[in-house]
This record gives C-alpha cells, sequence and structure tokens, in this order.
C-alpha cells in the first residue's frame, strides 16, 4: 500500500490482515486502528460500526477471489478449464495468506464467528453459491441437455472444493487444493 493511502484503505487492510489472522471476534478496533495509525474516530467516520466493517472486509475478499477467477478464467478456452479455473483461483487467493500464513477460506473462518442473520454471512453465503452457480453453467456447457447430472456434479464440484479448502486451512498450505483439482480433472473426464 502506497503512503498516499486513505485512512479509509489503511483500515480496510489493518482489519483483512488482523480479521484473518486472530479473528474477528479477537480483533478490537484499538488493534486496528493502531495498526493503520489512525484515530478510533477515523474508523467511525469510515464505517458505522465494526460489523460495517466486517462486511466491508468480507466484500474484499469476495472482490480479490472474483479478481483472481477472472485472470484464470480470461485464458480458459473449454468449459472443462473453466471449472478447472475456479479451483485454480481458490489456489492463487490461498497465496494471499498475508503475513501469519495460511488459515483457510477467510470468509468461511468469518462465517464461523458471525451470528445467524449477520449481513456478513449472507456475503459469505452469495460467495458460495456463485461457485456452484460457475460450476453449473460450465457443466451446462458441456451437456447442454442439462438433466439432474448437472446439479449433482456441481454441487458435487462444490463440496470437493470447500471441503479442500477447510483441510488446507487446516494444513496451513494450497496441497488439498492441488489435490482436489486433480480429483476435480478425473471427475470432468468421466463426465
Amino acid at each position: 500500500m502506497t503512503e498516499k493511502a486513505t485512512a479509509k484503505e489503511r483500515l480496510l487492510k489493518a482489519a483483512a490482515e488482523l480479521f484473518y489472522a486472530e479473528g474477528v471476534g479477537a480483533t478490537g478496533i484499538d488493534a486496528i486502528t493502531a495498526r493503520a495509525g489512525v484515530a478510533k474516530m477515523t474508523l467511525y467516520n469510515n464505517f458505522s460500526s465494526k460489523a460495517d466493517l466486517v462486511k466491508s472486509y468480507l466484500d474484499g475478499r469476495c472482490s480479490e477471489w472474483r479478481a483472481f477467477r477472472e485472470e484464470r478464467l480470461a485464458r480458459a478456452s473449454t468449459p472443462q478449464e473453466r471449472v478447472l479455473a475456479v479451483f485454480d483461483s481458490y489456489v492463487d487467493h490461498a497465496h494471499l495468506a498475508y503475513e501469519c500464513g495460511f488459515r483457510g477460506c477467510g470468509l468461511l473462518n468469518a462465517a464461523a464467528e458471525l451470528g445467524v442473520g449477520d449481513p456478513g454471512r449472507a456475503t459469505v453465503a452469495a460467495q458460495k453459491v456463485e461457485v456452484e452457480r460457475l460450476f453449473r453453467q460450465y457443466l451446462l456447457e458441456l451437456r447442454p441437455e442439462g438433466g439432474p447430472i448437472i446439479e449433482e456434479t456441481a454441487e458435487h464440484l462444490s463440496y470437493l472444493l470447500e471441503g479442500a479448502m477447510s483441510r488446507a486451512g487446516l494444513d496451513g498450505h494450497d496441497g488439498r487444493l492441488k489435490s482436489a483439482r486433480r480429483m476435480a480433472v478425473s471427475l470432468l473426464e468421466q463426465f
């Protein structure tokens, strides 16, 4: 981040690093403002509450992932490659683990701490639905006739990817994601 970063950008960067490393609940406003080098009032001038800051963090994580996904999709020319591009975008995003190392999906980690009905959980759920929708779209390109196999396979790929992300977070590296990608290749060969 440049020296000319706005206070809001510094706050979001500090919050992202701390929320990912320490968790949403364990990270206080004072730690965020200290890391960002701003006064507490500056935080409240930019965000209405900590919940608003958390929501902005989650929106930012989604945007980061979408950028990785779009970059991968730009190089994918077949429906199979587009499915695998989604897996690859997760590997790419795993490398954006900040200084604390890889701890898994920042979205799911945060959602686990948020109450039912929290707007942040809806953001996380929407990203997971988006992934499954993408799989469905690319599978329909492979089999335009559709049918239940499309829904089942899209769900299967989604579970494979999210399960691998959870295990990768426990392992602290992207090996499970790469393994899940290989499994997806096998699944697509049989599709």
